[in-house]
């Protein structure tokens, strides 16, 4: 049985052709990674895709909420619809999952070696388990055991408020709402790819600190339209290095963010099994995390902190456990 996975995001889409036998046991025929933004139909890119080859199957993981088997994506205007895909590319079926939903069935089979890990804790396999990620947006999932497998459920909690935590904060809360004009922020708009970029438009704006002329001049070729550019990329590298004090302070305040809001979803899921940061940015940006306050920050949270430290947090850093994800879902879940 051939079948075509995906994980569509906003800036990047990726595609792999596996053959599955009846031992649940596959094999990749093709796989490719392609930039989301260039083509203006998800069908396009699946007809270059296969060139040619018949498929069995189609499952996609989604970057957006699913609602009968459809999705009208978050931060890229497609809206694909399983029933047609699978119609127009005669196969059996097609299963739309939310990413987040995809990266959670990813985790259940990851091995030792495809984390690392921030805080021990204490692991309650009874327990729910975890997961947030950012990349182009802010993915958050969670999985409740039940009868020796999980039960995952996608949430859209990167869409909830901003919460600001010190003064830097409330002053960038109030930067986007007079740039944008927008009466609310969510927590996507800080932690994510274009928070990167918008937490270092904010310390750039209120003159936080001079700006290198290299960074400077990438940045105004991104922001009249440049997408070759991708600037939250060139900010997290350059923090990497330590010698910008805009691109420093700039990751410092995204880590900031990222570590409370994780803090806050683990509050109201109590995930003693675990919490599994996933997502594009965290592995390139993972020296970053060891040498910030980025634990502590995760654990401030007043007279709760003892629930936190219990808590096992781990970076996956399997970049395509979506992917692995699907394959789970499709040969376990739907027991082919």
């Amino acid at each position: 049985m051939k079948v075509l996975i995906g994980d569509i995001g906003g800036t990047k889409t990726i595609l792999r052709l596996v053959e599955i036998n009846k031992n649940n046991h596959y094999e990749t025929i093709k796989q490719i990674k392609y930039s989301s933004q260039e083509y203006q139909t998800f069908s396009y890119m699946i007809e270059k895709f296969l060139d040619g080859f018949a498929i069995d199957k189609i499952c996609i993981a989604i970057a957006g909420p699913i609602n009968n088997n459809s999705c009208k994506l978050t931060n890229l205007n497609w809206h694909i619809k399983g029933d047609e895909l699978a119609q127009e590319f005669h196969c059996q079926e097609a299963y739309l999952l939310n990413d987040f939903a995809a990266v959670s069935y990813g985790i259940i089979n990851l091995k030792e070696s495809e984390l690392f890990t921030l805080q021990e804790g204490e692991k309650n396999n009874n327990s729910p388990i975890a997961v947030i990620g950012a990349g182009t947006g802010l993915g958050q999932s969670f999985l409740i055991p039940e009868k020796n497998k999980y039960r995952v459920f996608a949430t859209e909690g990167g869409h909830s408020d901003f919460s600001p935590k010190n003064e830097l904060e409330w002053q960038l809360l109030k930067y986007l709402k007079n740039k944008f004009g927008w009466e609310r922020i969510s927590a996507e708009r800080v932690i994510s790819g274009q928070g990167i970029v918008a937490i270092y438009q904010f310390l750039r704006d209120t003159k936080f600190a001079p700006e290198s002329e290299e960074i400077s001049s990438q940045i105004k070729q991104w922001e009249q339209g440049d997408n070759t550019i991708d600037p939250g990329e060139i900010i997290g590298q350059s923090a990497l290095t330590k010698s910008d004090i805009l691109t420093t302070q700039t990751m410092t305040m995204f880590l900031d963010a990222y570590a409370g809001e994780i803090g806050n979803f683990a509050l109201k899921i109590l995930p003693y099994g675990g919490i599994y940061i996933a997502g594009g940015i965290i592995t390139k940006i993972l020296p970053l995390v060891q040498d910030s306050d980025f634990v502590n920050t995760f654990l401030h949270k007043g007279r709760m902190k003892p629930l936190l430290e219990k808590m096992p947090l781990k970076v996956v850093t399997n970049t395509e456990v979506a992917l692995q994800g699907l394959l789970y879902y499709e040969s376990i879940a739907l027991s082919i």
